[in-house]
């Protein structure tokens, strides 16, 4: 029996695929360990995945 194949998931443009980052702040915490940010992409809101765009319907004027 033939198996249906899914749809490809279409990679966030603006963060590539990563999401989430971690970004050194530069400071360190009384233990030594650093101080660290975690931020998520704004588009996708951290999946890394966008929707696909719908087509665009030209329509004439007459």
């Amino acid at each position: 029996m033939a198996q249906h194949t899914p749809a490809p998931t279409r990679i966030c443009p603006d963060c590539d695929g990563f999401p989430a980052v971690a970004i050194d702040t530069g400071t360190l915490h009384d233990d030594g360990t650093r101080a660290t940010l975690m931020v998520t992409c704004r588009r996708c809101q951290g999946t890394g995945t966008t929707r696909t765009a719908a087509p665009v319907v030209q329509r004439e004027h007459a």
